[in-house]
Formats: structure tokens, C-alpha cells, sequence
């Protein structure tokens, strides 16, 4: 999914995650019932869209990200692409021998 995707249907992603529309919608920072409006139908702001997708389906923890991480990481790109390219492939390939969807 692109950042900034249009998700047609947040139900569909909650009822698979196995979540309540309080646990799905508050772990976004969102209301149920503002959760409601947007698995009826309603438009979802981007900043909601890119936030649902990071939790929900890129399952990062954002209690555990920092500003500094994304200094790190821009900086790695930056000054270091290889060893960047490197870890990220090294990544990828971990997550493949464990199963693991976790990025």
C-alpha cells in the first residue's frame, strides 16, 4: 500500500485483525464513533489513513518510535546507502525465514 492510499474499507481490516471498534480505532487516536463514520462510508483525513495503515497494517508499535529513529535512518540513507540497502535486505530476509509481517 502507498502511503497515503485510499483504504476502502477499515471494517474489513478491523473484523480481520479480530478487534472491537474501540480497541481498533483508539489505538490511532480516534473515537469509536469517529471510527464508525469512516467504516460507513466517510472520507478519512490522510494523516488517519497513513496512521491506520502504520498500526493496523504495517503493525509498527508507535509507542516505541522516536523522532531520533527517523533522524537515524534518513541519515543512514544519506551517508551510508550501502550499509543501508544491506540491513534492509537483511531484514526482509528474516522476516521471511520466521513469517513474521512485522516491518
Amino acid at each position: 500500500m502507498k502511503l497515503f492510499e485510499k483504504i476502502t474499507n477499515p471494517r474489513e481490516i478491523r473484523r480481520k485483525l479480530g478487534m472491537n471498534q474501540q480497541e481498533f480505532w483508539t489505538k490511532i487516536g480516534v473515537t469509536q464513533s469517529g471510527g464508525s463514520r469512516y467504516e460507513s462510508g466517510r472520507d478519512m483525513p490522510k494523516p488517519v489513513r497513513e496512521l491506520l495503515r502504520l498500526v493496523h497494517m504495517e503493525q509498527v508499535d508507535l509507542s516505541k518510535v522516536k523522532r531520533e529513529d527517523f533522524e537515524i535512518v534518513e541519515y543512514m540513507k544519506r551517508a551510508h546507502a550501502d550499509l543501508y540497502k544491506s540491513m534492509k535486505k537483511a531484514v526482509r530476509s528474516a522476516h521471511k525465514e520466521t513469517g513474521s509481517n512485522v516491518h
